[in-house]
């Protein structure tokens, strides 16, 4: 099991229990899923870097991304319906709980310049998203072998029912708010 995943269970259930007054353990707040998503519009001209988006996805995740295609063709940015315009992963258990760990402790900390992320980016059902500009702060790639820098969507899906629920579960997991 994971180091965050046993940390959840041991100390931060008990104090979101006792802060939000819950009168069942099961009414806490925990993460349900982390969907990563990268959008590559210029996959229309280099079917190459598709597939190197898909690696790179792969090594951070570690699991098999899907590619997403397009819906409906759209002439202004000379897209076709069924066109390859992204690349997502849906992380659940196990890899759900190692990706978070990982980006709070490892990646954050390689980002330069960092002051904290937003708070303003939840939803107001108690999911929230950030993004990445680009997916070399991962620990996983290799800078030698990257040809195009690509920018990163994480979108953290709990079980809260407000912002202010998930803003402490995230914040009691590390989560590193601007203040």
């Amino acid at each position: 099991m994971s180091v965050l995943a046993d940390k959840y269970r041991e100390e931060y259930l008990p104090q979101l229990v006792e802060k939000f007054d819950y009168s069942n353990v099961m009414e806490a707040p925990m993460l349900k899923k982390v969907v990563v998503n990268v959008g590559i519009g210029e996959a229309k001209e280099d079917p190459k870097l598709l597939d190197q988006v898909v690696e790179n996805i792969a090594n951070i995740t570690g699991q098999q991304p899907t590619i997403t295609r397009s819906k409906r063709a759209i002439a202004n940015f000379k897209i076709r319906e069924g066109m390859p315009i992204g690349v997502k992963v849906t992380l659940r258990g196990e890899y759900m709980y190692e990706f978070i760990y990982k980006l709070i402790n490892i990646t954050y900390p390689r980002v330069r310049d960092f002051r904290g992320i937003s708070p303003d980016a939840f939803d107001g059902r108690g999911n929230y998203s950030l993004g990445l500009d680009e997916h070399i702060v991962f620990p996983e790639i290799k800078i030698d072998d990257v040809d195009k820098v690509h920018g990163v969507q994480v979108t953290i899906v709990t079980s809260a029912e407000t912002d202010e629920e998930a803003y402490e579960l995230l914040s009691l997991m590390g989560m590193p708010f601007k203040k």
